[in-house]
């Protein structure tokens, strides 16, 4: 099926603007006569089947895929920028970042209830997601992610959402963790056992999300390559 021609996408885009005829007649240097007889023909296409109309802004928006940018990135010097880099890549890629630091925290607000501020921003954030994608390197400690992304991990898997993760190493925690070993037991420097199935990385984390080693171009890229978040 053929599709519009640049002409008469041109003047879909115009119409989906709230533009009158009128006005469009003068966007475009052309006769209202002319242009009337344009969107004739494109509306006589659409009934008869030839092309489908150009989806309105608002159902291109609710298309495209919003994408959770879980991790500890909202730490760094750079926070804000690293956020719309991220963001830019998702771009690029035909979704919608959401980063934890997009919504201002009212200043007027003390310290423990701007806390909960954010707490209720990402998780209403995660919730509008259609997936989220985790930043699940070390942060404080060999080994250990962010808390705060493994807690939005955990609840977005609640929720049902696909989840996505990138790594830069892929060697099993026992590998990353400085470790004594007692018999067939391992142990961290504190005396807690380190768990070993082969995983880079706690297993609820493992087992709940799809991990990726690499950046979040790489991460974001194995999302597409799917063809589906799930």
């Amino acid at each position: 099926m053929r599709g519009p021609t640049k002409k008469q996408l041109t003047l879909i885009e115009l119409v989906d603007q709230g533009l009158s005829v009128e006005e469009i007649a003068t966007r475009t240097g052309k006769l209202v006569a002319s242009v009337h007889k344009q969107l004739n023909r494109v509306r006589r296409k659409v009934r008869e089947g030839h092309f489908a109309p150009a989806p309105l802004p608002i159902e291109r928006a609710a298309a495209t895929p919003r994408v959770y940018l879980a991790g500890f990135d909202v730490f760094r010097s750079d926070a804000l920028s690293h956020g719309q880099h991220l963001k830019a890549l998702c771009q690029v890629r035909g979704m919608i970042g959401l980063y934890p630091l997009d919504k201002e925290v009212p200043d007027e607000l003390e310290p423990r209830v701007k806390a909960q501020w954010i707490c209720r921003a990402n998780m209403d954030a995660i919730r509008s997601a259609d997936v989220v994608m985790a930043n699940l390197n070390d942060f404080r400690g060999p080994g250990e992610p962010d808390s705060g992304t493994a807690f939005e991990v955990g609840f977005a898997a609640a929720l049902g959402k696909p989840i996505w993760a990138y790594v830069d190493d892929d060697r099993p925690l026992l590998e990353r963790v400085s470790v004594s070993t007692d018999g067939s037991a391992a142990y961290c420097a504190k005396g807690f056992a380190v768990e070993d199935f082969g995983l880079n990385v706690n297993l609820m984390l493992a087992c709940s999300a799809r991990i990726v080693v690499g950046g979040p171009q790489t991460c974001l890229d194995a999302m597409i390559a799917s063809m589906q978040f799930s």
